[in-house]
């Protein structure tokens, strides 16, 4: 049976994708999503993650049965998914999204069920016609409930006006990011925009983002950049310094093919590309790098960081350039509170790592960025 064809009538207090034959009525305010790792940090889900304690960011998307309306092409939430299966069964950034009333949520990180874990919280907008308002609902709860987790938004520049940041900023939103995800206005246009029937503008996300450094001022603003949908590695150092000159940061994934997406059969990105990439933002966005000093091949790729040999070679082996990049913790601005356990590769292959890389995975990473086709499970990777 088609998951889509009914709704159960009967209220859920936590729905798993696929649960049920038929999807139940699920609606934000009242419902919200969360990835995996948050539902298994929480309690909700019985399991664990690969070498680390879940997440440190509670993850929530707003949801509605008739789902995201925008039709991005390498995105699993995407409006042409409809046939295939409800809103809330599809997976997203390669996992699952279960489905809970927000009050049980609010309990259980007030009665500590995630034992301290969480260092931050992130609403995720949908393009939706009401996703504005409900996300207001959702932060004037969290503000009011849980002040001590501050929360960031993932927005939807395409619904959005210039009041409506305000107003986020108003009410206590700590960080505001933008998914620009394609970094070159042909790749956004073939990925988000009219050519796959979808809303999206590059002219639009760049102006939410000039509004968020007016609003939400340095540091407190922020893009999603997918590395591996057709751009060079020069074109996403020249975004990640034009963000960064604006006082955001850049929070990076790798391209992964999304299963159910039109991009579903496109390969990931090469491992040495991301590992450059990975380098080059953290050069930018906390070593004051700029795209001027570094040097680049032909085809885009970066043949030199603009760094001294040892200094490079030093930071490399701490690890942290490596690591998931997103909204910072609690206790150091380089380490992303949101570290999207697995959400952009496999356990078996890990390319945004969720926890701090020890000796074998820099040796891992090391050769990685020479072209060595290892990857971070080989037994053999440090022979």
């Amino acid at each position: 049976m088609n998951a889509r064809s009914e709704s159960v009538a009967t209220p859920v207090n936590f729905y798993r994708p696929r649960d049920f034959a038929r999807t139940p009525e699920m609606r934000s305010p009242e419902y919200v999503q969360m990835s995996t790792a948050a539902a298994i940090t929480l309690g909700l889900v019985q399991g664990s993650m690969h070498r680390t304690a879940c997440t440190h960011c509670l993850n929530l998307l707003v949801t509605y049965p008739e789902g995201c309306r925008a039709n991005c092409s390498y995105c699993g939430l995407a409006r042409h998914r409809e046939e295939e299966s409800a809103y809330a069964d599809r997976n997203f950034i390669r996992v699952d999204w279960p489905t809970a009333r927000y009050d049980d949520v609010i309990e259980r990180v007030r009665n500590r069920n995630d034992h301290g874990a969480f260092e931050r919280m992130c609403i995720s907008m949908i393009t939706h016609p009401e996703s504005g308002e409900d996300t207001v609902t959702l932060l004037d709860r969290w503000v009011a409930e849980v002040p001590d987790v501050p929360v960031s938004i993932l927005s939807n520049p395409t619904t959005m006006r210039y009041a409506d940041m305000e107003d986020l900023r108003t009410r206590g939103a700590d960080i505001f990011t933008v998914a620009l995800d394609a970094v070159t206005p042909e790749i956004f246009e073939q990925t988000r925009g009219k050519t796959v029937d979808s809303p999206h503008r590059w002219d639009r996300y760049w102006r939410a983002l000039e509004w968020a450094a007016e609003i939400f001022g340095p540091e407190k603003f922020g893009a999603h950049l997918i590395c591996g949908m057709g751009e060079t590695e020069r074109d996403m150092m020249e975004i990640c310094e034009r963000i960064r000159d604006m006082g955001g940061h850049n929070h990076m994934f790798a391209f992964f093919p999304e299963r159910g997406s039109l991009m579903e059969d496109r390969d990931p990105v090469p491992r040495d590309h991301w590992r450059r990439v990975q380098l080059g933002r953290f050069l930018i966005d906390f070593a004051g790098a700029r795209v001027a000093d570094m040097r680049f091949d032909a085809a885009g790729r970066i043949t030199d960081f603009g760094l001294e040999s040892a200094e490079l070679d030093a930071l490399i082996e701490t690890g942290t350039p490596f690591r998931t990049s997103g909204c910072p913790g609690k206790a150091d601005d380089t380490v992303s509170a949101c570290n999207r356990p697995y959400g952009d590769s496999s356990p078996a292959d890990i390319f945004s790592f969720p926890f701090a890389l020890n000796e074998k995975d820099v040796r891992v990473v090391r050769r990685q960025i020479a072209g060595e086709p290892v990857g971070t499970f080989d037994f053999d990777a440090d022979d």
